[in-house]
């Protein structure tokens, strides 16, 4: 599917390209014709208006016949421009009266030329003879005709040449191109595949997790339905593991719900400033029967008065996670660390605990959904694995950054940064 994607991408791309340079070419060339053809018409009208003295004049300043004349000066040259050119007068049946050249040339060169050109029934035409390519133009001339011919092979070369020109640079261009757009083919639809995976694994995990509370209350029920004599209170654990995985399952929904509405932009959240330290506070008061409960030392440094720019219940969820997190991670007679920091313009928020620490190859995967480090450690606290996803979410939508340092055997370490109050 991403194939055919990157295909389809990088075939629009050079379509695309290709069109572009073909209407830049084309229009660089049609300007160039023009003007050539504009420069030669010129040059025919120049050497029509040519009277035989003023051609004379050209022959006597011509060194030699066999000479290679210079290609044709602009229109502002005060002397006479010495052209490959020659011109015939001609009478009504084509007979040619006189020639007029500062050249000499064969005079069946004249009679094929003339033929030439009379037989395209046009005043004006191009003709190719050997190698050489002419122009002709025909005008009266008193009772008879005059027809003028000027060599534009140079001419015809710079555009043949400007053509070529043109196909090696589109070709070059175009296998640049080529290279190119697949390298960001590749770099453009790599964040796509990576999120189609992780949503298919996303979807994969949700299953999985859903699977066991499902095989736990069907296989209840089954037990009550066999039991079809037995009251509701001989029978009533069951009822209670039903429950419980009902809870668990509904928990997770909510997670899942929860994460879904953050990955949409329109779901924004309702900032306002409130007083940071006091939330921490509130949390740790709260979280601190079951943190003792479990005979864990809790030590906190809470920096007083923070005002902070921000959805407080969200802050205070990320806050629960964090803490919660740490009791479920840290062994009997454990410890955990809180601190709370006010630096220039952001707030630094820890939470360490002491325990087995998380192997480095996961702490780069600790924050996506359903990824945890000991999974049977983790069902059998309850967890699922979107706590620490929700988390980062959070911190996110804040303008914040949340990361995770750990040493094995020793402590893990949480830690958070967001902007403060803009006020």
């Amino acid at each position: 599917m991403f194939k055919k994607l990157r295909n389809k991408f990088l075939i629009l791309n050079l379509v695309t390209i290709s069109i572009m340079m073909m209407i830049a070419f084309v229009s660089i060339y049609l300007m160039t014709y023009n003007n050539v053809h504009n420069d030669i018409n010129r040059e025919l009208y120049r050497i029509l208006d040519m009277s035989p003295k003023m051609m004379d004049g050209l022959q006597k300043l011509s060194p030699h016949p066999n000479d290679t004349p210079p290609l044709p000066v602009s229109d502002t040259d005060s002397a006479p421009r010495r052209t490959v050119s020659f011109s015939l007068i001609i009478d009504s049946s084509g007979n040619i009266l006189d020639t007029t050249s500062i050249f000499d040339m064969d005079e069946d060169f004249y009679k094929t030329a003339k033929n030439t050109a009379l037989s395209k029934q046009s005043t004006t035409g191009t003709f190719k003879s050997e190698d050489t390519h002419w122009t002709f133009m025909i005008r009266p001339y008193s009772e008879h005709y005059k027809i003028v011919f000027l060599d534009i092979s140079a001419q015809q070369g710079i555009l043949t040449n400007l053509i070529y020109t043109f196909l090696i640079v589109a070709l070059v261009m175009l296998i640049f191109i080529f290279v190119i757009s697949k390298i960001f083919a590749n770099k453009a639809i790599q964040p796509i595949q990576d999120a189609f995976d992780k949503q298919k694994q996303f979807i994969a995990d949700a299953s999985h997790e859903l699977k066991t509370p499902l095989a736990v209350i069907n296989t209840n029920v089954d037990v009550l339905l066999s039991n079809g004599d037995s009251t509701i209170g001989s029978e009533s654990k069951w009822l209670y593991y039903i429950k419980n995985e009902a809870e668990r399952m509904s928990k997770l929904t909510n997670d899942l719900l929860y994460l879904a509405q953050v990955d949409y932009s329109e779901a924004q959240m309702v900032f306002s400033d409130f007083n940071l330290s006091e939330a921490v506070l509130h949390i740790i008061l709260t979280m601190e029967a079951v943190i003792f409960e479990h005979h864990i030392s809790l030590d906190y440094t809470i920096d007083p008065d923070i005002i902070l720019f921000g959805s407080s219940e969200q802050i205070k969820q990320v806050i629960m996670i964090l803490l919660d997190n740490a009791a479920k991670y840290t062994g009997k007679h454990g410890s955990i660390a809180i601190a709370l920091k006010k630096r220039h313009n952001a707030v630094t928020l820890s939470v360490t605990n002491s325990g087995e620490g998380i192997p480095v190859e996961d702490l780069s995967k600790i924050f996506n959904r359903f990824y945890r480090v000991d999974k049977a450690r983790s069902r059998a606290a309850g967890g699922y694995g979107l706590g620490l996803s929700i988390a980062k979410a959070i911190v996110n939508q804040h303008g914040g950054e949340i990361s995770v340092t750990s040493i094995l055997n020793k402590n893990t370490t949480f830690a958070l940064e967001l902007p403060l109050s803009k006020s």
